[in-house]
């Protein structure tokens, strides 16, 4: 029996520069989040730790960094097997040279398609040399003949998928083609597992083991893998391990007081202190919803590690006439008319959210004054 952690695609280093101040605490998140993953290994009593590409953003990261990361597979109780990936391929130069890796006497680079022989299994490993290629990682491999449990480790894209290049490409069968108990994948960071002809899990990506950024499905975990026997069909457990939560909303509004809902379900979101939102709203604004709106802006930007409105969308209601009776008669109304025709009428979004703006300022403005 072998029991063993599936981890990849860490991208360590990555810039994250689209969150602006947010961007280091999002980094630091991915270093924590190895942390737990060696906790949740050594408690769980794994043996191995197998890591299949991708652990850094790419071969000119700081190699601080680096070393940090060599320091803390080391605290792992069992041994780490490393594939390099197409954003670290081994190459001249590369984070693989570091010194770290030979310092760490539990942690193995892998630097050849050559067969691991380990007390309960082997391991048959696909390092990658290149940052693309359209051959196929694990044709060499054949372990029909494996006496003991048989892992393969590989990155590449699974064929089949959609609108998918052919960048390393691995067939959804490789794991029967190659005779292998278990064949581990990185490149995709959401976990996704594949069946042989059987209905058995043989082949999965682990996913990222932190989030990487909105959209991404399923990631923030790694595999704990555990194959009783060569043949056994192999049992996995998904285990949490990401510190930071990803919402991307998108809401339409259609009727008066709908923003209060979308408040509420802001407030319902746990641990905001480690959440990151995006709310992107549409539809129509009815006047009596702008402070809602306002207050919407004020939550995003307090309450959340990082949180972003998107209202560009947005367009005054057309029966709502408040928007125009609230204002005094006379030059201002008729402006506030003109806004408002240009905000429901405009053609290109981008000009209709300049009108609603447009529109909000002059409201605002008017209860200033009024003040």
């Amino acid at each position: 029996m072998i029991r063993f952690i599936h981890t990849a695609d860490w991208q360590m280093g990555m810039k994250a520069s689209g969150l602006g101040q947010v961007s280091k605490a999002v980094r630091d998140a991915r270093l924590d989040s190895i942390k737990r993953l060696v906790e949740l290994g050594n408690d769980r009593d794994a043996e191995l730790m197998l890591i299949t590409g991708d652990i850094f953003e790419d071969n000119a990261v700081d190699r601080l960094l680096v070393r940090k990361v060599g320091q803390l597979l080391a605290g792992f109780n069992g041994k780490v097997f490393i594939t390099p990936g197409n954003h670290d391929p081994l190459v001249p130069g590369s984070v693989w040279e570091h010194p770290v890796w030979e310092e760490s006497a539990n942690t193995t680079v892998v630097r050849e398609n050559s067969p691991i022989e380990l007390e309960h299994c082997t391991i048959y490993p696909t390092p990658l040399k290149e940052k693309y290629s359209t051959r196929n990682p694990v044709s060499w491999i054949q372990a029909q003949d494996c006496s003991t449990i048989a892992i393969g480790m590989s990155h590449g894209n699974v064929e089949g998928l959609p609108d998918v290049e052919p960048d390393f490409p691995i067939p959804q069968d490789a794991a029967e083609r190659a005779g292998l108990d278990y064949l581990g994948i990185g490149h995709w960071h959401s976990y996704s597992p594949y069946k042989d002809g059987k209905g058995v899990i043989r082949i999965a990506y682990s996913g990222t083991h932190e989030t990487t950024k909105f959209g991404e499905r399923e990631s923030g975990n790694v595999l704990l893998v555990e194959i009783a026997d060569r043949g056994a069909a192999p049992s996995i457990e998904v285990l949490p391990t990401g510190k930071l939560s990803w919402h991307s909303l998108e809401r339409s509004l259609e009727s008066p007081g709908a923003l209060k809902s979308v408040i509420s379900e802001l407030s319902s979101i746990i641990s905001p202190e480690n959440a990151l939102v995006r709310l992107r709203l549409s539809g129509l604004l009815f006047a009596s919803d702008r402070e809602d709106l306002e207050s919407i802006g004020e939550i995003l930007q307090t309450r959340f590690l990082f949180g972003k409105l998107m209202a560009d969308a947005l367009s005054p209601a057309p029966e709502d006439d408040t928007w125009i009776e609230e204002l005094p008669v006379g030059a201002l109304r008729e402006a506030a008319e003109h806004i408002r025709q240009k905000a429901m009428h405009a053609p290109v979004e981008r000009d209709r959210a300049v009108a609603t703006r447009a529109l909000l300022e002059l409201f605002d403005s008017k209860e200033k004054a009024a003040s």
